[in-house]
């Protein structure tokens, strides 16, 4: 890999954005990087979380603005792909690694490092915890630019603090501090930058230690689509399916047992063989 690294110990992989003399700017192949790295750890039983960070002293600087005035229109002029209308749109690159994100089998934690803005902030929101280093910077800088709000943050981010909140990070693009994004709730803890990485790892073990994998996995994915479901009876087909379709399996028998001999469960179901389906009929994907 070019613009990112990835190393996994102990169960946890950690993909780390790699351009640190360019602030780790987002680029096309960083984007592509970074989906390939998501199917790797979902491909890999042996990863039970993912920790997302930045080389160096920041996060992501957003987007790599190197090609000057006209980075955008260069960038819109390569289509690659085409909408569910069929027209041809040069697709966002930081809403394709949010995508991949949100589909995720493995929590997902992004320690925050340092600056984080653009799309260095908005790729964080499909992560299930945002850890902050203290002195770290974010903004949603996208009005600042003449440009939209992306990476699906228009969904995400009002989900994540309060409508206003939001509203005043977006119209008016400015920066704020990581105390000012923990007080609002889209950091979820704050430590030193000498700690981060280590309480990023502690968190993750801590997530999945001693939880089934395949119930994590399934948890995980519950918990992201039902934010977008009109009722909650969406949510008690898909939980009841959940129910019927895990209770056959090897786990719950070992979780159970493991209970009440009093010792520690070995879950033997993987995420990459005994995944049952419990959304397709009840959520299917959008078409693009």
């Amino acid at each position: 890999m070019e613009h990112i690294s990835m190393s996994i110990e102990d169960g946890i992989a950690v993909i780390t954005l790699d351009r640190p003399d360019k602030l780790n700017a987002f680029t096309t192949t960083m984007e592509n990087e970074l989906i390939e790295a998501f199917d790797s750890t979902d491909a890999n039983d042996a990863v039970r979380a993912v920790i997302l960070t930045g080389a160096g002293r920041a996060f992501c600087a957003g987007a790599d603005l190197s090609s000057g005035a006209e980075t955008f229109s260069e960038w819109s002029a390569e289509s690659n792909g085409t909408d569910a209308d069929g027209d041809d749109l040069r697709r966002d690159g930081g809403g394709r690694v949010v995508l991949r994100m949100f589909d995720s089998l493995k929590p997902i934690i992004a320690a925050i490092n340092g600056p984080a803005v653009g799309v260095g902030i908005t790729m964080t929101l499909a992560a299930d915890f945002r850890l902050a280093a203290d002195d770290a910077k974010m903004g949603f800088v996208f009005n600042r630019r003449g440009l939209v709000p992306e990476s699906c943050s228009s969904w995400l981010l009002p989900k994540l603090v309060p409508l206003q909140r939001a509203l005043d990070w977006i119209y008016s693009g400015r920066i704020f501090t990581a105390t000012e994004a923990f007080s609002a709730g889209l950091v979820y803890r704050l430590h030193s930058r000498e700690d981060l990485l280590g309480e990023a790892t502690a968190l993750a073990h801590s997530l999945t230690r001693d939880s089934a994998p395949v119930s994590v996995a399934l948890s995980r994915q519950m918990i992201w689509r039902m934010l977008g479901v009109e009722h909650p009876m969406v949510a008690h087909r898909v939980e009841s399916i959940g129910i019927n379709a895990r209770g056959a399996q090897a786990d719950v028998r070992e979780g159970v047992a493991a209970f009440l001999e009093k010792r520690e469960a070995v879950f033997p179901d993987r995420c990459s063989d005994a995944m049952p389906d419990l959304f397709s009929s009840h959520l299917p994907r959008p078409r693009w």
